[in-house]
C-alpha cells in the first residue's frame, strides 16, 4: 500500500512539474514578430539630417489629442527616392535661408485605422477647437478628411512646411490648454515656428486648400514657396492639404504597410 501511495505521489509531482513548465514559457515566445519595412525604405535623417523633424503623431498635439498607434519613436521614414528628393528640395530652400520642417512621413496602416476608430466615435471631441472648429465631426469622412485609407502608408507621402533659419524653437503642447482655431491669425493659433501658411498643420478647413483664394500676399508666398520647392523634385501636392506632397513616381503605388514607425523596422532585415 504504502508504495502505491509513493508511486501515485510521485506521478502527481511529475505532472504538477510539467504544468509549471508550461506555464513558465513566456507569452512572446508565440507573439508574431512586427513586419519590417523593405530595404528600400530609409530614415530621412540618415539622408538629411538638416531637415527639423516635428513628428506631431507621436505626441498629444494632433487632432486626435493622443499618440497615435504604430509610431514608436519621433522619426520620419520614407522610401529612398523620396528621401534624396526631399534632400534636394532641402539644398535649394538652405541657400535661400529656410529649412523644410516634416510633421509626417511613412505611416502604418495601424495609424490609419486608429482615425478612423476616432471618427467613428462622435463623442471625443476634445480636439475640435483647434483642428475643426467649423467641421460637424459626422462629415469628418464624407468631406474626405479621413479615409481608411492613406497615400502615408505607401511610403512616398510627407507632410511638409518652411521654417525661416535660424529656427527658433517650438514650445510644447501642453494637453488641455485651452484651443485656438487652426485657421485664425498666425499670432493666434498654437505657436509654430514654421512661416504663415494661413492655417496650421492638419486643419480641417477649406482654408487650408492649397490654392484658396483667399489666402494671398505673404502667406500665398509662403505655400508658392514650397510648392515650388518641391515640385521641382518630382512632388505632387494634394490640392486640399497645402502641406500634403507625394513623390511620383511611387516605389510602391498600391502597396500599404503596416511596419512602426521605428528605427528597428529598418534594421536586422
Amino acid at each position: 500500500m504504502n508504495t502505491t501511495v509513493t508511486a501515485l505521489r510521485r506521478l502527481a509531482a511529475m505532472a504538477g512539474a510539467a504544468l509549471l513548465g508550461v506555464a513558465a514559457v513566456p507569452a512572446t515566445a508565440h507573439a508574431t514578430p512586427e513586419p519590417k519595412a523593405p530595404k528600400d525604405f530609409v530614415a530621412l535623417s540618415d539622408v538629411d539630417p538638416t531637415i527639423i523633424q516635428e513628428m506631431r503623431y507621436f505626441t498629444e498635439h494632433d487632432f486626435v489629442g493622443e499618440p497615435i498607434d504604430g509610431y514608436k519613436k519621433p522619426m520620419c521614414i520614407l522610401t529612398r527616392p523620396a528621401a534624396k528628393a526631399l534632400h534636394k528640395a532641402q539644398a535649394g530652400l538652405r541657400k535661400q535661408g529656410y529649412s523644410l520642417k516634416v510633421y509626417d512621413c511613412y505611416r502604418p496602416q495601424r495609424a490609419v485605422d486608429h482615425f478612423v476608430r476616432w471618427a467613428k466615435d462622435l463623442d471625443d471631441q476634445r480636439m475640435k477647437a483647434e483642428f475643426y472648429p467649423r467641421v460637424d465631426k459626422t462629415r469628418l469622412f464624407a468631406d474626405g478628411y479621413i479615409a481608411e485609407k492613406s497615400g502615408h502608408s505607401r511610403g512616398s507621402t510627407v507632410d511638409l512646411t518652411v521654417v525661416k533659419l535660424p529656427a527658433r524653437p517650438t514650445r510644447a503642447y501642453v494637453p488641455g490648454e485651452p484651443l485656438t482655431p487652426c485657421y485664425g491669425p498666425k499670432k493666434e493659433r498654437f505657436p509654430d515656428n514654421s512661416v504663415d501658411m494661413g492655417t496650421g498643420f492638419d486643419c480641417f478647413d477649406t482654408l487650408a486648400h492649397t490654392d484658396d483664394p483667399r489666402i494671398k500676399g505673404v502667406q500665398r508666398a509662403n505655400r508658392d514657396l514650397l510648392r515650388n520647392a518641391l515640385s521641382g523634385q518630382g512632388f505632387v501636392n494634394l490640392p486640399e492639404e497645402w502641406w500634403h506632397y507625394t513623390y511620383k513616381p511611387e516605389l510602391y503605388p498600391d502597396t500599404y504597410f503596416d511596419f512602426p514607425v521605428a528605427r528597428r523596422s529598418l534594421t536586422g532585415r
